[in-house]
């Protein structure tokens, strides 16, 4: 069953797609887009069709600056508070939410890690996580990943913005033959996600 609707954000109305699993489901899952991507990314749309397959919700979150028709993304701060005014309507909404897993792809990965504590997510799930900007490895961003949550990272081996490294609760996935975009084998990268979320009893 599928749900799509505006949300009213600090920064201008933020647009979400929710897929409902056939029965009730206590966890839902928050995917959000990349810079200049949406959410009909491969990866995302084969993530969203297996976790709904194993009774999860999942709700799909495109960002103000892209409901306007921006391309170039908000600052941090702004996006991160349309994120969190997002998920907090979203958990309104359902309150039987036991488990909240956040993620998303690129920028999206970005939000949900920089955020999660703040909605109380159990979980992160980051799709091709910019380590740092295509040549500028001194500028990494390895410290968003340290949410202190199980966290997920899969990345290509030939993503030009790097691959992070495992730590304490981050598990990295490393995908052959993928660049940034994770378009190669976007089933087995949603496929790698759902035995993830499994593991934790988030997924059936």
């Amino acid at each position: 069953m599928r749900h799509g609707n505006e949300i009213d954000t600090p920064r201008g109305p933020a647009r979400v797609d929710v897929d409902l699993p056939g029965s009730d489901s206590t966890t839902l899952l928050v995917l959000g887009h990349g810079a200049g991507g949406s959410v009909d990314a491969p990866d995302l749309v084969a993530l969203r069709g297996v976790a709904v397959a194993a009774g999860v919700a999942v709700a799909r979150v495109t960002q103000p600056y892209r409901v306007a028709g921006r391309r170039a993304p908000a600052p941090a701060g702004q996006l991160d508070e349309a994120w969190v005014a997002v998920v907090t309507a979203l958990l309104d909404r359902w309150p039987s939410t036991r488990t909240l897993v956040v993620g998303g792809r690129s920028s999206g990965a970005r939000v949900a890690c920089r955020t999660a504590g703040t909605v109380g997510a159990s979980g992160v799930v980051a799709l091709a996580f910019p380590l740092y900007p295509p040549g500028r490895p001194e500028r990494s961003r390895a410290a968003e990943l340290r949410t202190g949550l199980p966290t997920l990272v899969l990345n290509g081996d030939r993503d030009p913005f790097g691959v992070p490294a495992p730590g304490p609760g981050v598990r990295v996935e490393v995908r052959p033959g993928e660049r940034h975009d994770l378009r190669v084998d976007p089933a087995g990268t949603a496929e790698l996600v759902l035995d993830w979320l499994r593991e934790h009893g988030w997924a059936d």
